[in-house]
């Protein structure tokens, strides 16, 4: 299966640690990067603004929500007809994009999770239990199983770039895609095993598990009550295991053009 023409985004906010370097992966594949830097107050925009890329500044802090948000709207401004989103902390690795592009080929009609299903130890116990009631909630709004529901490295096909619009903010218009994608587009999920990267040198998460979880539960539960058969959704989500995908791939070439 072809590939549509797609970048990689990268939503940021005071990364000024790990930003070059996750960039300069990236670029290394031959693939064209959108950095949207969410209202920096350290040195993050200098430094993305000496690579080449497309920079987008946002003057304040708007959450993550917007910064998907305008970098969605700048990819297909320039003719991307797919996303493959990182996030800038470095916790995201450009080696692992050969095996979420092999799964979009495979899945066409499906969004791609790098789900952080490897080396779960390394995950702080607090997040690792906000992120299982996460999956469980969202995987019943979604009306099928998704695997790691609050991870950022994701491929977004165009059809799920088309609910740019959603009027959710900050983490939540993450879950907010996936269900939007799940229930009103027919998309369907696949989960791309990667590792749980969580060192010591890794700046404090932008993620707060009890005031985010509450703003996508209170979200999900929406959902769930807005699309009704909620029985039936919930025996959708949660009577069968995931869609994963982690089969090996050859080395060769990315391609952003298929």
């Amino acid at each position: 299966m072809k590939l549509p023409r797609w970048c990689v985004l990268i939503p940021c906010l005071n990364e000024e640690a790990a930003i070059a370097k996750v960039v300069n992966s990236v670029l290394a594949l031959g693939v064209p990067v959108i950095v949207v830097d969410d209202g920096s107050e350290d040195r993050t925009a200098e430094i993305v603004g000496a690579l080449p890329v497309t920079l987008i500044r946002h003057p304040q802090r708007m959450g993550k929500g917007q910064a998907l948000r305008d970098g969605f709207r700048e990819a297909v401004k320039q003719g991307y007809e797919a996303v493959l989103t990182m996030d800038g902390d470095g916790q995201h690795l450009a080696a692992d994009i050969p095996r979420i592009l092999a799964a979009a080929r495979r899945y066409p009609d499906h969004m791609v999770i790098g789900a952080r299903l490897l080396d779960k130890e390394h995950q702080p116990k607090g997040r690792r239990r906000a992120n299982a009631f996460a999956d469980w909630g969202i995987s019943w709004a979604c009306a099928q199983p998704v695997a790691d529901t609050q991870s950022g490295q994701r491929w977004y096909p165009r059809a799920a770039l088309e609910l740019v619009d959603l009027p959710a903010q900050n983490f939540v218009f993450e879950a907010a895609i996936l269900i939007a994608a799940s229930r009103e587009k027919g998309m369907g999920v696949v989960s791309v095993p990667i590792a749980s990267r969580y060192q010591q040198d890794m700046r404090r998460s932008h993620f707060r598990p009890i005031r985010d979880v509450l703003r996508i539960t209170a979200y999900t539960v929406g959902r769930v009550l807005h699309y009704g058969h909620v029985i039936r959704s919930y025996q959708l989500a949660h009577g069968r295991p995931p869609l994963i995908l982690d089969e090996p791939v050859l080395d060769g070439p990315v391609t952003v053009t298929g």
